[in-house]
């Protein structure tokens, strides 16, 4: 199957050697977001639950140029240098996915780019 490149100028553009998407067939492969804002490329700079809902819009605004949304998510990764932030990220999770929610992993981390508090990835199922 083709591989499709996923690019929009909503999310932060890649600060690396990768792409904001990849496409094969209905799954997108989501990369990591961090609470870039994507007009400046500077990391916000509100609290913690302002960086969370930034990551949760950034990964909204590449699964809609992929043509699905935040819902069509089917695996989504959490990355925490502080794990003691993980009620908060259920918190704002619960505002973005309604159930089913998908499968999930939180992972705790030294450091994450740039030097952010959380980072997110994700795999999204599309109907074709």
């Amino acid at each position: 199957m083709a591989r499709e490149i996923i690019h929009t100028a909503k999310a932060p553009q890649a600060i690396g050697t990768y792409s904001q998407a990849i496409k094969v067939g209905n799954v997108v492969y989501l990369s990591g977001q961090i609470p870039l804002v994507p007009e400046t490329m500077e990391i916000s700079d509100g609290d913690f639950a302002v960086q969370v809902r930034l990551v949760f819009d950034n990964l909204s605004a590449v699964a809609e140029a992929a043509g699905g949304n935040l819902q069509d998510i089917v695996k989504l990764n959490i990355f925490l240098t502080d794990l003691s932030h993980f009620a908060t990220v259920n918190e704002i999770m619960a505002e973005y996915f309604e159930q089913p929610y998908p499968a999930r992993a939180a992972i705790g981390v030294a450091s994450l780019p740039k030097a952010v508090p959380v980072e997110m990835d994700g795999v999204m199922h599309i109907d074709a």
